[in-house]
């Protein structure tokens, strides 16, 4: 008895061991973990700089950039108000949405003469913004007390401190340029604002909301404020006092402080258009909606005239081209001294309702004490507007349901009428005539460019055909809509145009790659042989050298129902399919939605695209010895007025059918050893596909929405709410189908998700009812991170995860025989 005891004991002790082994399984040790080399490594290469041009296009600002943040920047206090994110200390945005730069080199682009600008040590900046005439560069630097506003003066290169007072860039930019460059229009925190208000020590009362039978279908935000003290911190913090601020430095306060979302100059730099939010706010849409009053100020804050004092916009439909009923969009005519533009729509903002026209656009001059006149009656919702002269501005608008783009001449100095010159579906990559070339004029303000005669403007496109992408430069005819290329990139290079050099449009400063290439800046005479090579500006190096002999191609293949579809495949560095088989492969996929079946099967080979992987990108797993087809079509095509969504599982797993046919025929790939793979409505479309199909191993979900029933007013190209597509909706929830789900899935998703409908709860309770039906699942949180991973940390971890699911389900899993 007692050695049977004894071995029962033995039993039970091997049999807690296991159960011990499989919780430490389950848990991991705790912390950040490193991916194999050399991913650190590339990662940890320094950005390729980005450049800016001043308006004359004689000198080129190089921007060095900083690498990723740590998780310590990414932790510092957040408040999360009204759908913005703001870093307390300094009234700004947080490390999650900001790309600070560390670096800055003047070049003179006639001699190549390259100087050094001195910025204070450990010195980070943002928005760099160069003054209309072009000697001063402007930067918001990023102090331990708050934003500060630095000038470069270009003629000697010398970097100082304008004045003392401190940037408010909570809702954006926080400075622009006068016309005459005599110095800045800034918002500036107020400084005597006292201090941060005191969090409540008990509530003082419930939280109530009420509807009074007035729809407000608005989608799933996240931030939004959740009560009064959240309403005293957003006045406390988005409060800002506009001032002027000379180059001297002097500084001039205009009008009073106020919630102010938005300042823009006149070109003649008389007067202010600002937009300043209000009470009542609201807890069920973000700041963009609230009260809003536009008015135009002289530069002291006189007020000239109110244009509108829109209330709060809680109430729109759920569609796409739903907009609010009052002037929207309001903004002045560049090529004018003081006139204002706004579009209003004529269907009261409900796209739904039948109207010959949808949207009306009104111009008023100053002194703004006369009528508006109407500029142009549109019968689809206005989009942009391309300023040139008094005869010709270019309209570009769109209609969300059928994808259609009308593009529209119109003549400002005799408003009234509108000609049509171009119309396509916007999605028609192949017949894209490109957008016009803007220049900045004296003022600052953005025109087009005109030919010489007057009879075209500049167009600059990306040039799709089914052979390449090869951008051009065009002569867009204002009067038949018929375009002549002027000049166009040539394999193997995929060159887009920057800029003109000069003001007869043969000069070009254009940014040049191939596939062995890395990006960089030239300049390029129109007139020059054909052998003779642009000259250089920038000398970029290859950030990540250890990607070098990655191949990459596109191949081709087609659904069942005969739908063109391509993707691009990467695959390892010495890699030969003869001598080394079928490889684990990872598709890596997001669906879009379409309206016709030809656009939706259009193929456009990127071969001369320099590429290397950045943040969390699944192409570091080609180091690791994976295959990678990237971006395979995901087509959800509702041709005919059909809706998308009605037939979306049937055609994801068609697309993904095919796909898988295609990568095994070409013998790198094994059936067996697939893993299917996204973010947001990717990783929604990887849990769709493994509940949908067989034909996966394993499956990577990050930041996805997984339950359409927290998102009922919509979701990506979807319109219709939850009670108008019950149906929809439910089959197109993986949540609704967790017990069919059989494959290890990997679900990631950043703690302080912002992105509208993908809550970190998606996440959540999709791990649990996974887990409550036996999947082989894993749930990653990472710590404050939003919808994409910044942290250097969280991005390697990512990695990390990624790599080892991999290697556990597919490089585990046995090769099968052709």
């Amino acid at each position: 008895m007692p050695h049977a005891a004894l071995h029962l004991g033995r039993i039970s002790l091997c049999v807690a061991m296991l159960s011990l082994a499989r919780i430490a399984l389950a848990t991991d040790t705790f912390g950040y973990q490193l991916p194999p080399s050399p991913i650190p490594q590339m990662l940890d290469a320094p950005q390729t700089p980005a450049v800016g041009l001043d308006r004359q296009h004689h000198r080129l600002a190089i921007y060095g950039r900083e690498s990723m943040p740590s998780i310590a920047a990414l932790a510092e206090p957040v408040l999360r108000l009204a759908g913005h994110r703001i870093n307390p200390r300094n009234d700004g945005p947080t490390d999650a949405r900001s790309s600070w730069m560390n670096q800055l080199i003047l070049e003179d682009i006639a001699s190549g003469a390259r100087h050094d600008v001195t910025l204070p040590s450990d010195a980070r900046f943002t928005n760099p913004s160069w003054s209309p005439d072009g000697r001063w560069l402007a930067l918001t630097l990023d102090t331990a007390q708050g934003l500060e506003l630095w000038v470069v003066d270009s003629e000697n290169n010398r970097a100082q401190r304008l004045s003392t007072v401190m940037l408010n860039a909570t809702l954006g930019r926080a400075y622009q340029w006068l016309p005459d460059s005599s110095g800045l229009v800034a918002r500036t925190v107020v400084t005597d604002r006292g201090p941060v208000p005191a969090a409540p020590t008990a509530p003082e009362g419930p939280i109530v909301q009420q509807s009074n039978g007035v729809s407000a279908a608005t989608r799933t935000y996240e931030d939004l404020l959740k009560g009064p003290y959240d309403e005293a911190l957003f006045d406390y913090y988005f409060t800002s006092q506009l001032a002027r601020i000379s180059i001297d430095g002097g500084v001039q306060k205009i009008g009073a402080p106020a919630v102010i979302a938005d300042v823009d100059i006149s070109p003649d730099g008389r007067y202010l258009l600002i937009a300043s939010h209000h009470h009542p706010y609201s807890y069920l849409v973000t700041s963009s909606r609230f009260p809003t009053r536009f008015d135009v100020t002289d530069l002291r804050g006189q007020l000239i005239h109110t244009i509108v004092d829109r209330p709060l916009a809680e109430n729109l439909p759920a569609t796409f081209d739903a907009v609010v009923a009052g002037p929207r969009a309001i903004e002045w005519r560049s090529d004018a001294p003081a006139t204002l533009m706004w579009a209003q729509a004529q269907d009261g903002g409900d796209p739904q309702r039948k109207t010959a026209i949808h949207d009306r656009l009104y111009l008023q001059a100053a002194p703004f004490n006369g009528p508006a006149r109407v500029l142009a009656d549109l019968a689809e919702r206005y989009r942009d507007i391309a300023w040139g002269n008094g005869e010709t501005a270019l309209v570009t608008t769109r209609w969300w349901k059928t994808r259609h783009e009308t593009r529209l001449i119109v003549t400002p100095a005799h408003p009234g009428k509108a000609r049509v010159l171009t119309a396509r579906n916007y999605q028609d990559a192949y017949h894209d005539p490109g957008d016009p070339l803007l220049e900045s004029n004296v003022a600052g303000h953005s025109i087009m460019h005109f030919s010489v005669d007057g009879r075209s403007v500049l167009v600059r496109g990306d040039g799709a055909t089914r052979g390449g992408t090869f951008p051009f430069l065009a002569a867009l005819n204002l009067h038949t809509g018929t375009s002549q290329r002027l000049w166009q990139s040539a394999a193997p290079y995929y060159e887009s145009v920057v800029a003109l050099a000069d003001d007869s449009g043969r000069a070009l400063i254009t940014r040049r790659e191939s596939a062995d290439d890395v990006p960089n800046y030239y300049l390029r005479q129109l007139d020059a042989p054909p052998a003779q090579v642009p000259r250089a500006l920038t000398m970029f190096a290859d950030p990540a050298p250890q990607f070098a002999g990655v191949t990459k191609q596109l191949i081709t293949y087609r659904r069942a129902d005969g739908v063109q579809l391509s993707g691009t495949l990467y695959l390892p560095a010495g890699y030969d399919a003869k001598r080394d088989g079928p490889l684990p492969m990872l598709m890596w996929a997001y669906p879009t939605e379409y309206t016709d079946a030809a656009v939706a099967g259009q193929v456009v080979d990127k071969g001369n695209r320099f590429t290397r992987p950045s943040g969390a990108s699944p192409l570091f797993l080609l180091t690791q010895g994976y295959a990678i087809l990237e971006r395979p079509a995901m087509p959800i095509i509702g041709a005919h007025g059909a809706e998308p969504n009605d037939t979306y599982v049937e055609q994801l797993v068609a697309d993904a059918q095919a796909a898988v046919d295609a990568v095994v025929a070409l013998g790198v790939a094994d059936r067996h050893r697939i893993a299917i793979g996204g973010h947001s409505y990717g990783a929604f479309m990887t849990a769709n596909l493994l509940a949908h199909s067989n034909l996966f191993q394993a499956g990577i979900a990050r930041s996805g929405a997984y339950n359409r029933t927290l998102t009922p007013f919509g979701f990506q190209a979807e319109q219709r709410t939850y009670w108008q597509a019950t149906g929809t909706y439910t089959l197109m929830s993986p949540f609704t189908y967790a017990n069919r789900i059989h494959a290890p899935i990997l679900l990631i998703h950043g703690m302080a998700d912002d992105n509208s409908g993908t809550f970190p709860i998606q996440s959540e309770r999709f791990y649990a009812a996974l887990k409550g039906n036996g999947a082989t699942v894993r749930y990653v949180q990472l710590p404050d991170e939003a919808h994409g991973y910044r942290a250097r940390e969280s991005v390697l971890h990512t990695l990390w995860e990624m790599n080892r699911w991999l290697d556990l389900y597919l490089k585990g899993a046995a090769p099968t025989s052709p």
